[in-house]
């Protein structure tokens, strides 16, 4: 008897240690599944959050800066309501904004995922893209016919053939795509194509000994990048291109991400550059327009500017704090990508496109 009483006691306590260890297996596959959760989407409890080792840490400067530039997405349906009834134009800066920021300039490609994302809004939407690379360079990345672009920070624009603008035609070329279709490329910094390429053969020369300097040839303007030169040698660069700046009184030095940029000083930046798209697309005087740029830069700033004086919605790329006049926010480039998923699903459902 005592022998049955043992068994059934051992009997019962496997029993019991099989549901502890079952309910531990649950607990520990439920945690799991929140942490890749918060991982997957770093959101918790409406508030954005960096990963600390197996630790979920809040960012409360960042908090505190979404307060005032709310995520594009969770604002989503409120720049619909605002939106509807009138023409949405989509303005697009490349890198940081469609590609991630990479250590190689020549390596910043887009992904496929992301180019249907494009496309999609483009199909909807008349797009474009402002970039301060050169206009070829960007349609090698996108390597899409529906949409429009602008290099070289706007001062290398394709826009629809409208005859009758307020820009001076000496800087517009009519050029025809391979179906005939007419459009009108806008280069206000013509006159400054012989110095640039100048300028490049200088800089090249100049900076040949600092190892690590990348030279991007953006045709109308030039980017100095030094993501890979050493911090000490960073000084020595900076000196270089302010020597040949100071030799070349029509061009002026931008900063970037790890980057100078050499620019022609004229009044046109990325800001105009949506204004040129926006009257040759037949808009800049409509009230029933409401244009979107996404951007990353300082470059895009001038963008945002323009976007807030005309009713638009400035949407800033950016993870940490910063100043800007962007009104709203995306973390990273798969927030911009889900913003425009979003964007071409309810323009698919709600107009039709008009702009070819």
């Amino acid at each position: 008897m005592a022998k049955s009483l043992l068994m059934m006691m051992l009997r019962t306590t496997a029993k019991l240690y099989e549901a502890i260890m079952g309910l531990q297996r649950w607990l520990a596959t439920r945690s799991q599944s929140e942490s890749m959760s918060k991982s997957k989407h770093d959101y918790v409890y409406g508030c954005y959050s960096t990963k600390a080792g197996d630790q979920i840490t809040i960012d409360r400067n960042y908090i505190s800066w979404l307060r005032q530039h709310p995520s594009a997405l969770t604002a989503f349906n409120q720049m619909i309501n605002v939106a509807k009834g009138k023409q949405i134009v989509v303005f697009l800066d490349y890198d940081g904004t469609l590609s991630p920021i990479v250590s190689d300039p020549e390596c910043a490609f887009m992904s496929d995922q992301m180019r249907e994302a494009v496309r999609n809004v483009s199909n909807c939407f008349p797009t474009a893209i402002i970039s301060g690379r050169s206009r070829e360079k960007v349609y090698d990345f996108v390597k899409l016919d529906t949409l429009y672009y602008s290099g070289s920070h706007g001062m290398d624009t394709i826009a629809p053939a409208q005859k009758n603008n307020s820009y001076d035609i000496n800087y517009q070329q009519r050029r025809f795509d391979n179906q005939g279709n007419e459009f009108i490329v806008y280069q206000p910094a013509q006159d400054f194509l012989p110095a640039v390429k100048r300028i490049l053969n200088e800089v090249t020369e100049k900076t040949q000994n600092i190892k690590g300097v990348v030279i991007e040839d953006n045709r109308f303007c030039l980017s100095v990048h030094y993501r890979h030169v050493n911090n000490e040698d960073y000084g020595r660069l900076e000196e270089e291109v302010l020597l040949i700046l100071a030799k070349n009184r029509g061009f002026h030095m931008t900063r970037g991400k790890k980057v100078l940029e050499i620019r022609p000083s004229i009044k046109w930046n990325k800001g105009d550059a949506v204004k040129y798209l926006l009257e040759t697309l037949g808009l800049n005087k409509s009230s029933d327009v409401f244009p979107i740029y996404i951007g990353d830069d300082r470059t895009d700033e001038d963008a945002f500017k323009v976007l807030r004086e005309r009713g638009g919605y400035p949407i800033i790329v950016s993870s940490t704090p910063r100043d800007t006049k962007a009104l709203h926010s995306l973390r990273n480039t798969s927030e911009v990508q889900t913003f425009l998923d979003r964007l071409s699903r309810w323009g698919s459902n709600n107009v039709t496109k008009d702009h070819e």
